[in-house]
């Protein structure tokens, strides 16, 4: 690993008005291109992420013959703004951020592949936990309780779970809740649940042994048993591995093309970037190409909720 950059909004808002990109021969992006950067989402500690991704970002370098860096930003919105500012070239996005990537720079991103279980699926969901020894065992519980959400662009984090409050709970999450504030990320959503500083927060999880707080038990952060599922949202569609539109079509297609032969190539580099655990049933076994109409209705799910925060 060269270097991890890491860059708060202020600081890229600062350094957003680049020079536009210029049209590139696709034989020779190597010569324009020699470090390429893609960004990661912050839903578990920084150090964590970065330890997850190297072996990604050496199996890049490798293949790819360039320098690859890892871009962490202090929220998901600082990744969003950094695609936006060309200051990343590629990034793993959730659908929620994908989409207010693509809203941002009005059509200036495209999605390439999303990861794919042994089943088929390319899914997770929405689940909103709650300490196991709180008696709080249902939404009913949770009136007049505080309910984190975990970031404004997370997509099961908080689009998915308030959109589904309000259209499938009849919940005003406003009213019903005596707070919901925004814990900063997955992990420290959960965490402050164990801690008792929430009462419940949105997370994810892929299946019953593998998500979030799965993943804190498993690092020893919280123990086995501590926080309890209360709710869970239809499958979501899973966020894809996201490039800005103005890239080289040749540095695309050898991103992709090499990121597709991850999974088999370094089988064990892969399922540390996945969070794959060997008792999982249904583990993550590659990527599948995916476009944009996959994530259309998510556009128009944060043009509900952004038309819901007006009003």
């Amino acid at each position: 690993m060269k270097r991890v950059f890491t860059m708060g909004l202020s600081a890229l808002l600062a350094t957003s008005a680049l020079a536009p990109v210029l049209a590139q021969d696709a034989q020779d992006w190597t010569q324009d291109y020699q470090i390429i950067r893609f960004g990661i989402l912050s839903g578990e500690n920084e150090q964590d992420r970065i330890m997850r991704y190297t072996p990604l970002e050496q199996y890049l370098e490798r293949e790819l013959g360039v320098e690859v860096e890892i871009f962490s930003a202090n929220n998901y919105d600082g990744v969003v703004q950094a695609l936006a500012a060309n200051q990343i070239e590629f990034a793993f996005l959730g659908s929620s951020a994908y989409a207010a990537a693509y809203t941002e720079t009005g059509g200036g991103v495209r999605p390439l592949f999303v990861a794919q279980s042994a089943d088929g699926s390319t899914g997770y969901y929405s689940i909103i936990v709650t300490r196991c020894d709180s008696g709080l065992d249902s939404l009913a519980d949770l009136e007049g309780r505080v309910l984190a959400f975990a970031d404004p662009d997370s997509t099961s984090g908080y689009a998915v779970p308030y959109y589904n409050l309000v259209e499938r709970e009849g919940i005003t999450p406003e009213s019903y809740f005596a707070a919901t504030p925004f814990s900063g990320s997955h992990e420290a959503g959960v965490q402050a649940v164990v801690n008792g500083t929430f009462d419940a927060a949105a997370t994810y999880q892929d299946s019953d042994i593998n998500g979030i707080p799965q993943r804190m038990v498993r690092k020893g952060m919280i123990e086995a048993g501590s926080v309890c599922k209360i709710w869970e949202s239809p499958e979501i569609t899973s966020g894809p591995f996201t490039a800005r539109a103005n890239l080289p079509a040749g540095l695309v297609e050898d991103m992709t093309r090499v990121m597709m032969a991850f999974p088999e190539a370094e089988p064990e580099s892969f399922a540390a970037v996945r969070g794959t655990v060997a008792e999982d049933e249904n583990p993550t076994v590659g990527y599948m190409e995916v476009d944009h109409d996959r994530y259309q209705w998510i556009i128009d799910m944060r043009e509900w909720l952004r038309q819901k925060r007006r009003s």
